[in-house]
């Protein structure tokens, strides 16, 4: 299995048998090495409905013919844009021919605002536990620091971890150490910083602060095998 970080919280996951797209907010990310045209994807995960998640989510599903697995709002409005979705919620876990999804809490807000400037309201934010052949990859969304964070990490052996730490929308790097320290993870990646000024952080002394697992900022673009 191959996992790739492509800027601002986009993930990419390869197994043998599907390549799988963590919020893939590519058009209009200047941090994104990703071409939104050319990108295949047999599955997108979204956290939540911001447009910087939700990305070129329509786009590629209708391309690849890809299964869009959401919380149940955002699902339900992607749904009615025409893809193939599969909604879930908070808490919720399912067996799917790729792996498991699990869907954890999240404090964040979500909503989709449309060219015309209308917000539709996508329910509620998450986190998402993603479990393949064994490993599991914990894409922690856009939140605040919550105690909970400490009950998930005891709960689910965490191989890898992607952290936001850019502040201001999420938790900072301060909060996020402490976040790293209950999730225990056996490595941390930070997503979410430097696409906009107001989130800038050096990524590179968020990792090496890392008590708990190890630290990697990764380079947009860079991957490792699990």
């Amino acid at each position: 299995m191959k996992i790739s970080y492509h800027g601002h919280s986009v993930v990419q996951v390869k197994t043998d048998s599907h390549t799988i797209l963590i919020d893939p907010f590519i058009s209009g990310n200047e941090k994104c090495d990703l071409d939104a045209d050319k990108v295949e994807a047999d599955v997108i995960l979204l956290t939540h409905g911001h447009n910087d998640h939700v990305g070129d989510t329509e786009a590629i599903a209708k391309r690849n013919d890809a299964l869009v697995v959401a919380p149940n709002e955002l699902a339900n409005y992607l749904d009615g844009k025409g893809l193939n979705t599969h909604p879930m919620h908070i808490g919720g876990a399912r067996e799917f021919d790729f792996g498991k999804v699990k869907f954890t809490q999240a404090f964040h807000g979500s909503s989709f605002t449309e060219e015309d400037g209308t917000i539709i309201y996508t329910g509620m934010p998450a986190g998402i536990l993603l479990t393949i052949n064994g490993k599991t990859i914990y894409h922690v969304g856009d939140t605040g620091l919550f105690s909970d964070l400490k009950l998930i990490g005891d709960m689910n052996d965490i191989d890898i971890a992607f952290v936001p730490i850019g502040d201001n929308f999420t938790m900072g790097p301060d909060d996020a150490l402490v976040a790293t320290d209950w999730i225990n993870a056996k490595m941390v990646v930070p997503v979410h910083y430097n696409t906009f000024p107001v989130i800038e952080q050096n990524p590179d002394e968020f990792a090496a602060n890392v008590k708990t697992g190890k630290g990697l900022a990764m380079k947009i673009g860079e991957s490792l095998e699990m």
